[in-house]
């Protein structure tokens, strides 16, 4: 009777009874899984948009080379930037709330078509652009004589469908179409030229310093607007000419090395950089100088964007004064105002660093020229 008794009692507890404890682990286990889902949700998904914050004032010194180069510097000038960011959930909370942080969609930054790997090539290619005119505006002021090479086209982006987007790739310098050498965009249109859909055309290419090989198919290229005519033939991609400038003397070469930093905002303070390496007098007198603004080979600065990000990476370098192109207004009526943001940016900080508006290279010699040196000033 015992016997039954007792078993009866297990047969209850096993079949009928769920321990308090049980409970407790699965709602800590349905908790824990929503809060990684959160988590997930909140840091790692993509959102169509980026986040534009201040980045960083560095050092040009260290990133150009002359072999003759002149005398040391004694102050500092420095190029500022722009930090891009994918936003996911948590950013963009954070980018809506936060006084120094813009958040736009990623169709107004990127071109019709365009892939994010392609948008960071177009930036990689404008910004070697931007230091070939730095150096040709350098070499005027300073009387430096050069020459221009062309070193073949790179791809900056290929058009989908087409056999240039199979075997090519942002990035690539195509070198020959057949037999024909290619240095400039033309070159490659000469190459095409007469030759139909389905024609195939031996190109030539290096990637990544490696010479490759390859066999397109052409096809018809989409027409752009306001396009007329019978279609084009084409392998499909968008070309852009590559070019170095070779100074005539060896002594006076330059050669520049900014990293993973793209576009072309740095033009004007390269210039100013390469210019300072190549005469006797140092333009800094002492002072941390910062600034942005694209640069023609004439010396001329153009607009940017992102001055109210820059005033803030360069104040916090304790930069003394910030290059600031002029307001511009456009035959279209386009209003670009970067000196009056950077200045507004400049106040709302409270910085004491002096934003000083620059339409050329020359004025931003001649300011600099007009400064007493900072040791004098600092004694007054």
């Amino acid at each position: 009777m015992e016997q039954e008794e007792e078993k009866s009692v297990r047969t209850w507890s096993n079949e009928s009874y769920r321990h308090p404890r049980s409970s407790s682990t699965r709602r800590y286990l349905v908790s824990a899984l929503v809060g990684v889902v959160i988590l997930y949700a909140l840091f790692f998904v993509r959102l169509p948009y980026f986040i534009f914050m201040p980045g960083t004032a560095e050092e040009i010194k260290p990133m150009v080379t002359i072999p003759k180069s002149q005398g040391a510097e004694q102050g500092t000038l420095m190029l500022t930037t722009v930090r891009v960011a994918d936003a996911n959930l948590m950013s963009y909370l954070v980018g809506l709330v936060h006084p120094y942080e813009e958040i736009e969609p990623k169709t107004s930054v990127l071109q019709k078509g365009e892939s994010e790997q392609e948008y960071s090539q177009r930036q990689e290619y404008v910004m070697l652009t931007s230091q070939a005119s730095a150096i040709q505006a350098a070499y005027k002021e300073a009387k430096v004589p050069y020459h221009i090479e062309h070193e073949g086209v790179m791809v900056l982006q290929t058009v989908a469908g087409m056999s240039g987007e199979k075997s090519l790739k942002p990035g690539d310098v195509l070198l020959k179409a057949d037999a024909k050498d290619i240095k400039v965009s033309q070159d490659l249109l000469d190459a095409l030229k007469g030759k139909k859909a389905g024609d195939t055309v031996a190109i030539s290419f290096k990637r990544n310093k490696v010479e490759q090989q390859t066999t397109l198919t052409l096809g018809t290229l989409p027409q752009q607007a306001g396009e007329t005519g019978t279609p084009r033939a084409g392998i499909g991609v968008v070309p852009a000419d590559m070019q170095s400038v070779k100074a005539e003397s060896a002594d006076q070469q330059v050669e520049i090395k900014a990293g993973e930093i793209g576009g072309p905002s740095a033009g004007l303070m390269f210039s100013l950089e390469i210019y300072n390496q190549l005469i006797p007098d140092d333009i800094t007198k002492g002072y941390r100088i910062a600034g942005t603004g694209t640069i023609e080979t004439d010396g001329t600065v153009g607009p940017i964007g992102g001055i109210q990000h820059k005033i803030i990476a360069a104040d916090r370098e304790k930069a003394d004064i910030f290059f600031a192109p002029k307001n511009r207004t456009y035959p279209d009526g386009t209003k670009i105002n970067n000196y009056d943001d950077a200045v507004k940016r400049a106040q709302q900080i409270k910085t004491k660093m002096k934003v000083v508006e620059i339409g050329t290279m020359e004025e931003a010699i001649k300011y600099l020229a007009d400064l007493p040196p900072k040791s004098e000033q600092t004694t007054k």
